[in-house]
């Protein structure tokens, strides 16, 4: 297994990426870094937080990014997405 693993948060029960997370740290990822965009951001919060107080004690939270993406659709006009990536580490 790679060093790295990601887990993309979107519209699923908070469970389903807590889930995602905890089998890639099994799987030997020496961190994982969960990623959102736009409303999901605070689903992608809830995984963290429930990673680190239900399931992984362990945890460090590494780093916090937030940014912007622009998003354009043939049918749009151009739109400003927000952003976050959460890097999350096992204390060694």
């Amino acid at each position: 297994m790679a060093e790295e693993s990601q887990v993309m948060v979107g519209k699923k029960p908070v469970m389903n990426y807590v889930v995602a997370c905890l089998t890639a740290f099994n799987s030997g990822a020496k961190r994982v870094v969960v990623k959102a965009r736009g409303r999901s951001i605070s689903r992608a919060v809830d995984v963290v937080e429930l990673l680190r107080r239900a399931f992984l004690k362990d945890l460090n939270i590494e780093k916090i990014e937030i940014g912007t993406q622009e998003m354009s659709s043939p049918d749009r006009p151009k739109t400003n997405v927000s952003t976050i990536e959460i890097s999350l580490a096992k204390k060694e």
